[in-house]
């Protein structure tokens, strides 16, 4: 266990700029959670600040600051066609004074033009992103290796280039944007968060292992539920695992988490990353409807879907749950086909 202080040390030794607004919000879901019998808190980082928010605004604080501390002019990142993260890199770039390369990979089958053209894609285009097509969307490696010769490239012409690595074998410096985040929850709480589990988006997994490793090193053992957007669970827990691993070694804190420690799930139901399912369909309307709240098909949709289903199975730890909203509400408008009631709906 480590005093807030000692975490905040270990953290101040990374380049980092600041531009969460912060702290978010803690806001009741009275109706939601009446309905669902549950007492449901939600953290709003969909109000982070920069590009209409989201959780890879705390996460690109310390990979700007980390490339403006290499002298970058050029920020390279790749992700699937509606990344949350491209679009706020883009945003970010601009605001350090830096160019934005964008690499988009097709993880969705069969998507339309809106896809391709709204929500973040309309984004990375107002920002100025120049933006490239990967043909793959599971492939990490190949991924990796295309941006990588895309900042060869730029090198060769006499560019600084700064490739922001989300794969499983790059650092996942993102995650202590999130180890800031567990450290501003605990304070919001007095010290102590009330909440029986935590459940939130498991993707790239920074966010879940920022949030599980900060806590962790408080000494708070509340449980924190990682929902599968990408991966099976047990897939995903192997990564979550290894990146908290990483974790230790980067900070110097030595933060110890079992293996039981790490707890993902994912909804037989569910289909692959960008697919919305029918149980993740209802979770949006339900938000929608019952608290005026936002949700995405790609991420918060589906954590809240899940989260459903843990509850009717009598899987949650407790009834005083957090959801940590990750923001990508604009993907909502490159789903509008989908989520429009057809003329033949009651």
């Amino acid at each position: 266990m480590f005093s807030a202080d000692a975490i905040e040390a270990a953290l101040g030794r990374f380049p980092r700029i600041h531009a969460t607004h912060a702290p978010t919000a803690l806001e009741p879901m009275a109706r939601l959670g009446a309905s669902l019998g549950l007492d449901l808190t939600v953290k709003r980082d969909d109000c982070t600040g920069v590009a209409m928010g989201g959780n890879k605004v705390r996460q690109l604080e310390f990979y700007i600051g980390a490339a403006e501390a290499k002298g970058a002019d050029t920020i390279l990142i790749t992700g699937a066609v509606q990344s949350n993260f491209v679009r706020t890199a883009a945003a970010m770039a601009r605001r350090a004074g830096m160019d934005c390369r964008v690499q988009l990979e097709e993880r969705v089958p069969d998507i339309d033009a809106t896809h391709r053209q709204n929500g973040n894609v309309l984004l990375d285009h107002l920002f100025g992103a120049t933006v490239y097509s990967f043909p793959e969307g599971e492939n990490e490696d190949a991924a990796d290796a295309s941006l990588a010769k895309i900042a060869e490239d730029l090198r060769l012409r006499g560019r600084i280039p700064y490739i922001i690595g989300l794969a499983a074998r790059t650092p996942p410096l993102g995650a202590l944007g999130y180890v800031v985040g567990a450290l501003e929850l605990a304070a919001q709480h007095g010290g102590s968060p009330p909440y029986d589990e935590i459940v939130v988006a498991s993707g790239s997994a920074q966010t879940h292992c920022g949030i599980l490793f900060g806590l962790r090193a408080l000494g708070i053992e509340i449980p924190v539920r990682g929902i599968c957007v990408r991966r099976p669970a047990d897939i995903q827990e192997a990564r979550v695992a290894r990146r908290l691993t990483d974790m230790a070694a980067m900070t110097g804190l030595a933060v110890t988490i079992p293996d039981s420690d790490v707890r993902c799930f994912h909804d037989e139901r569910e289909q692959g990353y960008g697919q919305m399912s029918g149980a993740t369909h209802r979770a949006i309307l339900r938000a929608a409807r019952d608290e005026g709240l936002l949700l995405d098909p790609v991420y918060t949709g589906k954590v809240l879907a899940g989260l459903i289903t843990l509850h009717e199975r009598g899987h949650l730890a407790g009834e005083r749950v957090l959801f940590w909203h990750t923001g990508g509400q604009p993907a909502l408008f490159a789903y509008a086909d989908a989520l429009l009631p057809k003329p033949d709906d009651t």
